[in-house]
């Protein structure tokens, strides 16, 4: 990449950051539309912010030259090699029943999607469900990609992701919707992760009578597996910075366990809801200047056995429930972040360039927090 196309993409996100501070509800410039063709696209050339900054940082395969893929086969040759450090997805690949792609063992990657990238399941089984699995990496960006799957059935299925044992993840500008167990999940010490203006739905109606129990088991993200999975504790350290769980997510937006995780300058707005944040066992949640609407329970204490709930500078809007957090002070984030006023996270989250996959590729400007 030229030197001044790189100052003027770092200028243009710098600029866009302290719009964001601004009081007077920013929206920032729309990006060039990029086009969905058989050449590579624009590089990124920024790092993440939130959790992911720390233990070195996070910028995955940074400038290296994308591999293009139009098809599965290609997609999972892509991701699969170590060699590949950049995967760029042009246009929809559906991924067969039993499908699943293992990302595994690997480091300093980015897969990332150009405009209308979408990555679709419709195999609601137990074992053939799911969209990518990844275990086991390090320094990793997940860019504007849709994950599409067949809708909840409580079937003991799998995520569209799961970030297993992963350190160093930035996923930003993505948009996860109808997992078959869940859209994005966390666990066995992942950590030193930023999810930033990403989307989380459920459009599609719950398939009921599943052997799991639930009717409706539109539940979307959920961080560490297990109570008893004690080697979590002083891991999963997790950043959701303007995200969107919109209209369809039923609970766990997120449910933690363990990690220290901070949830700040997002939109949730679900009618359906029965929960919202959940504050599971000895979980250390910083609540910060979000905007909850039309939510039942917006805050979820569960069985109060969480380390610190901490809940400020939040607006509520038509929703019944807790809204309190548990009297505790929550951790003290290591990292410094532009933190918008709740009154102009909206707006910001909603824009044509907010959460979601809007950002037309595999660039940055737009991804400030």
């Amino acid at each position: 990449m030229k030197t001044n196309t790189f100052l003027a993409s770092a200028l243009l996100s710098f600029s866009g950051l302290l719009a964001g501070c601004d009081t007077s509800s920013p929206t920032p410039a729309a990006p060039a539309a990029a086009p969905v063709s058989s050449s590579a696209d624009v590089e990124a050339t920024c790092t993440a912010k939130g959790w992911a900054a720390q233990n070195g940082g996070t910028n995955g395969g940074g400038t290296a030259t994308p591999t293009i893929v139009t098809t599965y086969d290609q997609l999972k040759a892509a991701i699969t090699n170590s060699a590949v450090k950049v995967v760029q997805v042009n246009g929809t690949i559906t991924i067969p029943s039993g499908g699943r792609i293992s990302f595994q063992d690997q480091t300093n990657k980015t897969l990332f999607g150009s405009a209308g990238a979408r990555l679709v399941s419709a195999d609601q089984t137990k074992d053939g469900s799911g969209i990518i699995y990844v275990k086991r990496c390090s320094n990793i960006v997940i860019r504007n990609l849709v994950f599409e799957g067949p809708g909840a059935y409580d079937v003991d299925g799998w995520d569209n992701a799961t970030v297993d044992a992963c350190t160093r993840v930035w996923i930003d500008h993505c948009e996860f919707r109808d997992g078959v167990d869940g859209n994005l999940d966390f666990k066995n010490t992942a950590d030193f992760i930023t999810v930033s203006w990403t989307k989380f739905a459920y459009l599609k109606s719950p398939r009921p009578d599943g052997p799991g129990g639930s009717d409706d088991h539109r539940f979307s993200n959920l961080i560490g597996s297990s109570d008893t999975s004690t080697g979590d504790r002083g891991k999963l350290s997790i950043t959701f910075a303007r995200c969107w769980w919109a209209q369809g997510c039923v609970a766990r937006m997120p449910r933690v366990r363990f990690g220290k995780v901070h949830v700040v300058n997002n939109l949730f707005g679900s009618s359906v809801s029965t929960s919202g944040v959940m504050a599971g066992f000895e979980a250390n949640l910083l609540v910060q200047n979000n905007v909850f609407e039309n939510m039942n329970r917006p805050i979820d204490l569960m069985a109060n056995n969480a380390t610190a709930v901490q809940v400020t500078g939040n607006v509520f809007t038509n929703v019944t429930g807790n809204t309190a957090g548990n009297g505790k002070t929550a951790f003290t984030p290591p990292y410094t972040l532009s933190v918008l006023a709740a009154s102009n996270v909206k707006s910001a989250v909603t824009a044509s360039n907010g959460a979601g996959a809007t950002v037309g590729g595999n660039t940055c400007v737009n991804s400030g927090i």
